[in-house]
This record gives structure tokens, sequence and C-alpha cells, in this order.
């Protein structure tokens, strides 16, 4: 996948699929199940680091997350979030990061939270080479600080901001832009009015294509149940029930048994009882 082809499938409408992924191994079966794009969020923060929100995620944790998805990705679309203020100072400091997430972590792109605000900081990123995908809508990374977590595109004034956020983006060079937690009504809007796709979370079925955090839609991390996840499967209960079967195996002495146990060749026994028996009785 690359940001042509994927440009490609809005033409074609057929509807895009992502998914976070944050480790080599399950880089490696999202690649298996053809996944468009792999999205290296900074909800890594919560979901690896135990953070509670998202805004802690720093350039390190973030590289060393990416760096195990590309080892273990290489078909799909790979997407590193930028995490706070990893671009708000300068636009040369946030050239350098996006840098280091394409040149030392081997993402395809990255990106970015923000309104038009940042249409600037897109721009200059998207004219070193480096494709930026946008984030308009609930923005996680200064939620709590302002409105908290909440529906966007509620009322006209908001719904207008929206939909001219997402126009200035596009313009500035964006090639794919997230929609969170944004009204049906206005996410299609947004979606019928761009040439790029848009990459809906929470945000309705009239987007290009979805996103989720994959730890919820397997119920790996359930500190936060946001009302717009499907669960897949429950591995959080699965993986409890294993464990909790291993530890009984191994206090009651049913693990390991012969089946997964291995054996020395029996004349290299008895050579080994012979050799400790010569040297107990010359101890002796």
């Amino acid at each position: 996948m690359n940001v042509r082809k994927l440009i490609n499938l809005k033409e074609q409408g057929r509807r895009i699929t992502a998914i976070t992924a944050y480790d080599y191994s399950f880089a490696t079966i999202a690649e298996s199940a053809n996944i468009d794009i792999i999205l290296v969020g900074d909800s890594g923060a919560m979901v690896m680091f135990g953070y509670e929100n998202t805004t802690p995620a720093t350039m390190e944790e973030m590289l060393l997350m990416t760096k195990a998805v590309s080892r273990g990705a290489k078909k799909p679309l790979l997407v590193a979030d930028m995490p706070f203020m990893s671009y708000h100072v300068s636009i040369e400091e946030s050239i350098r990061n996006a840098g280091k997430f394409v040149k030392d972590s081997g993402m395809h792109a990255v990106k970015l939270e923000g309104d038009r605000d940042i249409a600037k900081t897109i721009r200059a990123i998207t004219k070193t080479g480096i494709p930026v995908m946008a984030h308009i809508g609930l923005k996680p990374q200064t939620a709590k600080s302002w409105d908290g977590y909440k529906l966007q595109g509620t009322t006209y004034s908001s719904a207008k901001k929206l939909i001219e956020d997402a126009q200035e983006l596009e313009s500035a060079g964006a090639f794919c832009i997230v929609l969170e937690m944004v009204t049906k009504e206005i996410s299609k809007l947004i979606t019928e009015n761009l040439s790029i796709p848009t990459i809906g979370i929470g945000s309705g079925q009239y987007c290009d294509g979805q996103i989720l955090v994959l730890h919820d839609m397997l119920n790996l991390y359930d500190a936060i149940k946001p009302r717009f996840v499907k669960q897949y499967a429950d591995l959080k209960t699965e993986t409890l029930n294993a464990l909790t079967n291993y530890k009984e195996d191994v206090v009651s002495g049913k693990f390991p048994d012969d089946t997964h146990s291995q054996s020395i060749d029996s004349s290299e026994l008895i050579k080994l009882k012979k050799y400790f028996v010569k040297v107990n009785h010359a101890e002796i």
C-alpha cells in the first residue's frame, strides 16, 4: 500500500481498513489480515505504557513502537502518530521529528492532530517528501484540557469549522484525514467534498474507511470503553483463563508432563549415572 493506491481506493469506492498496532507480533497479524493501514498510534501511551491519556507519549516511546511495527509489517501503509509537542515548537523541529519516523523507524507517513492552524506544518513536512495524515474532530492529545471527550460537529458553527478545516488541510497536502467522533452527517459532507480519503473512528458509516484501536476491539484494554467500538473478540477473558489454567497445572504438577519434556539417550544416561557413582565413592 502507498499513498497513491490509497487515494485510488477512494476513487474506486472500496472501503479502507485501518487498525492500530504497537509491536512486532500484532503487526505481523495485521499484515496477514491484509489491513490497508497500520497506525502506530499514540494510544500506545495508554495501552502499552499505562498512561492515563495520550498526552505524555514521548518521541522515544513512539520510536520504540514504530521500529517494532515496521519489522513486523511491510505491505500495509505504516503511519506514525507524532506525539504531543513533537510538532508544535517550530517547523524545523516538526520536520526533524517526522524524519526520524521515516528514516529511523521505517514508517511511510506521519499523522498530526489539529485544525487549520497546523496547515503550515503539514505543508512543510510534505514538501520534504514525507506524506502526512491529518486528524480533526476529537483531538485526544488536548481534549482533556478543553472540551473533554465529546462528539464533534453537533452545531452549525462547529460543523462549518470542521468542513473548512478539512478543506484547508487537504489544500496543505494531507493525503488522508482521520475524523474522530464527528457526527455521521458532517462526516458524510466532508467525505463527499474531499478528493482524499477520510478514515472514521466513531464518526459513522459514510467515511471512506474505518480505524479502531486494536486493544479496544479485542478487549485487551478496558479502562476506557468508547461507545463506538465494536468488540470482535474477548482476548482479555481468554488470556485470563489461559493464565489461570496454567497456574493450576503448574501448582498441581500436571504441567509439564512427558509430552512437554525432553529425554537424554538411555545409554548416555547410564554412563552419566556410573560417573556420579564413581565420583561419590571417590569423595567418600
